[in-house]
Order: C-alpha cells, then sequence, then structure tokens
C-alpha cells in the first residue's frame, strides 16, 4: 500500500470527522451485539419452562416480550449510527475525491507543454476521473466497512471464547484458510486492476480522439473501419475485464463455504457438548450460530475491500506517476513587475525533446516596445518556435532571452503571460457562446468592449447575422464557425486583453487579403506601445512591419525591411514576386 501513503494527507486534513465516524461505527456495532445475548436468554427462558416447568407461562411470555423489545431497540439504535456513520465516512470520502481531482488539476495546469505532447488526452482524463474514483473507493467504503469488521472481530471472538471457548476454537478454524486465500487473490487483483485502468485509459483516448475527430471519418468514409477498431478495443476490454472479474468471482464462494463450515462445527461440535453437559442449554449453540452469521458480512467484506484497496493501490500509482512528474518550467520566486515589451535573442538555439528536432540554431535578434517584427520562412522553419520562446511554453536549448533586460527564466511567468496576448496558427475556441470566447482575454469584459473587438478583428458583421448574436453557442473547438472566423474571433480574445505583447502565429491564413489588410490596418492603430511579433507565410503581413526575419531550417537568412529585402536576391524576394503574380493573375 506504499503509492496509497500519499492520501494520508487527505485523512489527516479530516481526521476530526473520521475520529467521529469511527467512534459512531463502533457504537453501532456495539448495539448489533445484544441481540445475540438477548436471543440466548429468551430461548433459555423457554427451554427452562418446557423442561423444568420452574416458571408460569404469563412470566414466560412477559421475559420474552421485554427481551424482544430490547433486540428491536438496539436493531434501531444500530440502524440509526449506521446511518450516521455513512453520513460521516462516506463524506469524508467524496471531500478527498473533490481534493484530489483538484490537486491532478492544478498539477495539469502547472506541468509542460512538452508533458502534454508525451501524454494522450484520454489516458489524462481517465486519471482523474476514473482512477480518482477507485482512490475513493478506498478513502470510504473501503475504510468504513474495514472499521466495521475489526469492531466486530476485536468484541465478538472475545465473547464466544467467553461463553464456549472450545466451541469458539472449532468455529474459528477456517479463518486462518480464509486469510491464506485472500493474500494469494488479492495479489493477482493487483495485477489485472492495473491492467483494466490502463485499458480504460485506451478507451477514453480512442473515444475522444474519433468525437473530436468525425469531420474527418465522415469525410473520408471510413465509419466502418472506425468501428471495426472500436470492436476490437471493446472485445479487448471485455477480455481485461472478464479476467479481473473470474479472480474477484472467487471471493464470495469461499467466504460463504467457510462460514458454512463453521456452522457446521457450531451445530456438531455443540450439539456434542450440550448432550456430554458441558453447554448448559441450547440457547448457547443458537447464540454461536447467530454470532458466525454476524461475521459473515464482514468476513466476505474483507476479500471485497482487498479487492478496493488492491485496485486503489493500482489507480493512485498511475495518479502519482503523473503528480510527481516536475514541470519542465517553473514559475521563478520574483515579484511581479510590468512588462513593458522589449524582447532580445541572443544565440538562442532549441531542440524538441520528443522529436530530437533542432528548430532554432543561433538566432538573435531584438524588438523594442511598439514595434513589430515579422517572421517569414518555409514549413518547419522554426517560426512558431521563436513564439513559443516568448511565451516561455520552453525554454531554449542554448542562449538567451531576455525581457526588458531580464533573463526570460527570471521574469515571473504569472506577469510574463498575462502580458501576452497570442493567436496561435490553430485557432481554438472553446464550447461557449462566442462572446465568452473573447472574454477569455479579459473576463469582465462589458458587451461594448467585447464589440469592439469584433469589429478591430472584422468579425463583427459575421457575429450580427447568426440568430443568437454572440450569445451563439459553438460546437467543441469552434466547428460551428468557419476557419476564417475562427482566427478572427481568436484575434479578438487576444485584443480584447490589450496586452503588452502581442504574438500572432499565421493567424490571417484563412481569411482574404482585404480583410487581411483592414485587421492589420486595426491592428496598427492600437498596438502604437505594444510588442507585436508575427509569422505568416504572406508576404502582405510583413511588409508594413519594423523588421523582417527570414528563417530557413532554423537560421536567420535574411533580416531588413521590407523595401530592403525586395532589393536583394533571396528568398523573401523570391516570395514576393510569386505572390505579387498569383495576386496579378487572380
Amino acid at each position: 500500500m506504499k503509492e496509497l501513503r500519499y492520501i494520508n494527507k487527505f485523512f489527516k486534513k479530516y481526521r476530526w470527522k473520521l475520529l467521529i465516524g469511527v467512534i459512531i461505527t463502533i457504537i453501532a456495532r456495539v448495539f448489533s451485539l445484544v441481540m445475540p445475548e438477548y436471543v440466548q436468554y429468551s430461548v433459555d427462558a423457554i427451554e427452562s419452562y418446557l423442561l423444568n416447568n420452574t416458571q408460569d407461562l404469563d412470566a414466560v411470555k412477559a421475559t420474552l416480550l421485554k427481551n424482544i423489545l430490547i433486540i428491536i431497540g438496539s436493531a434501531a439504535l444500530s440502524a440509526l449510527f449506521t446511518f450516521l456513520m455513512r453520513q460521516t465516512i462516506i463524506n469524508v470520502s467524496r471531500y478527498i475525491e473533490f481534493d484530489m481531482k483538484n490537486e491532478v488539476f492544478d498539477q495539469y495546469e502547472k506541468l509542460s507543454l512538452g508533458f502534454y505532447k508525451k501524454n494522450r488526452t484520454g489516458d489524462l482524463m481517465n486519471r482523474i476521473s476514473e482512477d480518482v474514483g477507485k482512490v475513493r473507493m478506498y478513502g470510504g467504503p473501503a475504510l468504513m466497512y474495514s472499521i466495521q469488521t475489526l469492531t466486530l472481530f476485536a468484541c465478538v471472538i472475545p465473547l464466544m471464547f467467553y461463553t464456549a471457548p472450545k466451541l469458539a476454537l472449532y468455529t474459528l478454524i477456517p479463518l486462518p484458510f480464509l486469510s491464506v486465500l485472500i493474500y494469494r487473490i488479492s495479489r493477482i487483483i493487483h495485477v489485472r486492476s492495473t491492467k483494466v485502468q490502463e485499458f480504460l485509459s485506451e478507451l477514453s483516448t480512442f473515444t475522444q480522439e474519433t468525437f473530436s475527430g468525425v469531420s474527418v471519418i465522415k469525410a473520408y468514409g471510413i465509419e466502418g473501419r472506425i468501428n471495426g477498431e472500436w470492436n476490437t478495443l471493446a472485445n479487448k476490454g471485455k477480455d481485461t475485464s472478464m479476467s479481473l472479474a473470474k479472480v474477484n468471482a472467487w471471493f464470495f464462494p469461499l467466504m460463504i463455504l467457510l462460514i458454512g463450515i463453521s456452522n457446521l462445527f457450531v451445530i456438531y461440535i455443540g450439539g456434542i457438548q450440550y448432550i456430554n453437559g458441558e453447554i448448559a442449554t441450547t440457547g448457547v449453540i443458537l447464540k454461536f450460530i447467530i454470532y458466525v452469521n454476524m461475521l459473515t458480512w464482514p468476513v466476505a467484506t474483507v476479500g471485497w475491500v482487498t479487492s478496493i484497496v488492491q485496485m486503489a493501490e493500482a489507480s493512485q500509482k498511475r495518479i502519482n506517476e503523473f503528480l510527481q512528474e516536475e514541470p519542465e518550467i517553473s514559475n521563478p520566486e520574483t515579484p511581479a513587475v510590468d512588462i513593458e515589451g522589449h524582447i532580445e535573442f541572443r544565440n538562442v538555439s532549441f531542440t524538441y525533446d520528443d522529436t530530437n528536432i533542432t528548430a532554432l540554431k543561433n538566432v538573435s535578434f531584438s524588438v523594442d516596445p511598439g514595434e513589430t517584427l515579422a517572421v517569414i520562412g518555409k514549413t518547419g522553419a522554426g517560426k512558431s518556435t521563436i513564439l513559443e520562446l516568448v511565451a516561455r511554453l520552453y525554454d531554449p536549448t542554448q542562449g538567451d532571452i531576455l525581457i526588458d533586460g531580464h533573463p526570460i527564466q527570471e521574469v515571473n511567468l504569472d506577469t510574463l503571460r498575462e502580458s501576452i496576448g497570442t493567436v496561435p496558427q490553430d485557432a481554438f475556441l472553446f464550447s461557449d457562446t462566442i462572446g465568452n470566447n473573447i472574454r477569455f482575454g479579459k473576463a469582465d469584459a462589458s458587451e461594448q468592449e467585447v464589440v469592439e473587438a469584433a469589429k478591430m478583428a472584422a468579425v463583427h458583421n459575421n457575429i450580427a447575422e447568426f440568430t443568437k448574436g454572440y450569445n451563439t453557442v459553438l460546437g467543441e473547438r469552434g466547428i460551428t464557425l468557419s476557419g476564417g472566423q475562427k482566427q478572427r474571433v481568436s484575434i479578438a480574445r487576444a485584443l480584447i486583453k490589450n496586452p503588452k505583447i502581442y504574438l500572432f502565429d499565421d493567424c490571417l491564413s484563412a481569411v482574404d487579403t482585404e480583410t487581411e489588410e483592414e485587421i492589420l490596418g486595426n491592428l496598427k492603430r492600437v498596438a502604437n506601445s505594444v510588442t507585436t511579433i508575427i509569422v505568416s507565410h504572406r508576404i502582405s503581413s510583413a511588409k508594413n512591419a519594423d523588421k523582417i526575419l527570414v528563417l530557413d531550417n532554423g537560421e536567420i537568412k535574411q533580416q531588413g525591411t521590407h523595401a530592403q529585402l525586395i532589393s536583394e536576391d533571396g528568398y523573401y524576394k523570391e516570395l514576393y514576386l510569386s505572390q505579387l503574380s498569383e495576386k496579378e493573375n487572380f
């Protein structure tokens, strides 16, 4: 259970509620022990009347009525405290589940971009839902039934030995065999539970990718193939789950068998002792049968609890793998200061860990507040990597990046990112209203601010045509909108933030040249004192920039203004003439 030690801090946090729950559990079990005692008294009274006729019938009836009322009253009190027990211990398990999910989600937010490239979304979702749910069962039902079982064993077994030591010894003979079986089976359950949880992650990944890419699946007409893959995966899941279920299925039959053997011992050995006069009344035998059957459920739950613990152990191990993951990008303990927007790269090189591709090689440049830098280059030249490094989604492999003259690793990460308005190449919109998607850049923005941002991004007229306007709810990832509309909503989201640094990653590729010029003109008006970096394949997006970098294979091949670059031979001039010719032909 070493992996489950992690949640001991939650037990400590809710220790007083748990302590109350334990006390209530003990009280509930103690009240349940009243019944066997008074059943014996009742049987003894009847036996005494029938055999010895020492009491009159009315006295026996009065004794039986009193015993019945005591049994009913103790059962009612036991039920009440059992209810209170569930309201304490089970509620604590829900608090633990809540805390754990928040902790895992918080860790997910801290982890670097590289982590998400190495791990699948479905697996991440499964660990925060299914795995945490399994751990909750350990912190609630498993704990509750364990306390119940220990309390009953601690009370019932001494009472059995006190009443009839020899009979108690024979009755408890099956228990050591039960312990060995539980140990052997629980080890198998642990291995198979791990496989089940791993499969659930694989299943979540497959379904998440299928739902996200359903438009591609339909466009290629491969529903049948995907359905076949799903059937294969489902059969694999069935086999994995059945493998675990077959082992779990051994628990309860074995428990019942061993309890049944204990009952046989009680009847046989108890009967012999009664005949030999070692036991005074048959009420003792009935009392023992009730004791044994009282232990049936607790003993049976030993197997169930063991299964829960093994599954929780497997799940917590998977959770711990992510919780122990150290973010590649850490936030320095430096005070938050205002960002002015001066950016400088000094001999920066960067290699992606997951692909081992060197995206940048010895890149140096600087951008002052109010300036616009355009980065031009072929696909894979390293353009987007520059933006990722500025936002500190990665740290450079070599060289230095300075923000306002300070190494970027020493700049408060929260302040840095709050000062950046970014529009990624693949515009991502949430399944929410268009207005709220724009407000993502500024949570407290007014309706007027949202409309103004949409106008600057040249998307207001499109939104106004929708039936519900800015209250139109988008599909997942914004699939309700066209590619150009998604890009412009993303631009509006960045503009409404009014940051110190704009990062535009080829975000005008899906709009026409007229709309592009309108957006760039609006951007120029609002970004007089803002640092802007534009990555593009279009000369039209770069020509008005103060500085232009031409990247090729991660290296700066050309740099200068538009006028300077079209006057010299090179990639920029070739691209300019090519796009100019296309525009004229169009």
